[in-house]
């Protein structure tokens, strides 16, 4: 039930922000919205107030705005053409696209800031979770759950600084001040060249001692002003981190299989709803930017396909041909299609393939 109750939040949530982007952006601009939609058809409920008919359709997987003269092949009658999407300005209407990952990424910002300056930020502390048989780690006798306060004189308190300042100082010897329960005590040892797993998941060679994270979190509580700048360079970190693994998932660095979707949303919003409010607003941020830059991608029915469509009439000073733009859209459609077939079916894998180590 919880697994349930959080993945109807997030999505519910994120598509909401989304598509809202996308509605007040029009609203403000003076474009007629005829239908804002959280799901796609059928619908199960609708509720017309004003010109917009508000519905909540059936399936959940995203949501749409359909605004007045959106389709070229639509007849907008000359007296509703000041409200029409195609006739306004080229600006205005990459503004309306744009609004809605723009509003993805600033919700983001505004949920990380919330968390950041009600609870603080959180980081790992240099708690040693495991350490590496044969490694320089184990040789010197650390341990798991000693925590390492210094090296080299210089205090650490995040495993992130830990993690740079073993690195960056190659096979140089090092001291390291360790804390085993109330001992403190200190050893030496040298970093080996050893082969471990970077971020994306793809096995890198780095100057290493043995030892990995443990799970204990510590927290740094912040004035408000931090909170909003932490935020906002969490969510670019977040952002940069997205579009390299786009990357590499298209230069096959990194494997298909790495790809998730909804069954996989379900399982990560349910185990973060089990640890915490912030845990799982912290996960609705990050999917939050996921979102706007998997829109923005140039795919024909996305939001990136749109701005083409946008950017080569104000360069070329004409629409593309209706016949074109139908053929590159049928095609995008069949791309997300594939697309979406293919994660649930790495979705279903992981649910049904036992674990191997």
């Amino acid at each position: 039930m919880t697994t349930i109750l959080a993945t109807v939040v997030v999505l519910g949530v994120l598509i909401f922000v989304h598509e809202f982007g996308h509605f007040l952006m029009a609203k403000l601009l003076g474009v007629r919205v005829e239908v804002f939609s959280l799901g796609f058809p059928p619908k199960l409920i609708s509720k017309k107030v004003g010109e917009t008919d508000y519905r909540l359709s059936v399936i959940p997987l995203g949501g749409y705005v359909k605004l007045l003269g959106e389709n070229p092949k639509d007849e907008v009658p000359p007296e509703l053409q000041p409200y029409s999407f195609h006739h306004h300005p080229l600006w205005q209407r990459g503004l309306i696209v744009l609004a809605g990952p723009g509003f993805n990424m600033l919700f983001a910002m505004l949920a990380l800031f919330l968390i950041f300056n009600l609870s603080g930020i959180p980081y790992l502390t240099t708690e040693i979770g495991g350490v590496k048989p044969d490694s320089p780690a184990a040789e010197a006798g650390l341990r798991q759950g000693d925590r390492i306060i210094s090296i080299d004189g210089q205090p650490v308190q995040r495993w992130e600084e830990l993690a740079a300042g073993i690195r960056a100082r190659g096979e140089q010897t090092l001291v390291l001040v360790v804390k085993r329960g109330a001992e403190e005590f200190q050893v030496e040892l040298v970093p080996r060249r050893m082969e471990a797993t970077n971020i994306f998941g793809e096995k890198v060679f780095a100057y290493l001692i043995g030892v990995s994270a443990g799970e204990h979190m510590a927290v740094d509580k912040v004035a408000p002003a931090q909170a909003l700048t932490q935020g906002a360079a969490y969510t670019i970190r977040i952002a940069g981190l997205t579009i390299q693994s786009i990357y590499k998932l298209l230069v096959r660095d990194i494997p298909i299989n790495t790809l998730g979707g909804p069954i996989l949303i379900a399982q990560v919003a349910g185990k973060q709803a089990e640890q915490g409010v912030s845990y799982l607003v912290h996960f609705m941020a990050m999917l939050s930017v996921n979102l706007a830059l998997l829109n923005l991608l140039p795919i024909p029915i996305l939001d990136g396909g749109h701005l083409v469509f946008i950017l080569w009439e104000a360069v070329r000073g004409k629409p593309v041909a209706l016949q074109h733009r139908e053929m590159a859209q049928a095609l995008g459609m069949m791309l997300l299609l594939a697309l979406m077939v293919l994660v649930f079916y790495h979705d279903l894998l992981r649910v049904f393939t036992p674990y191997q180590p």
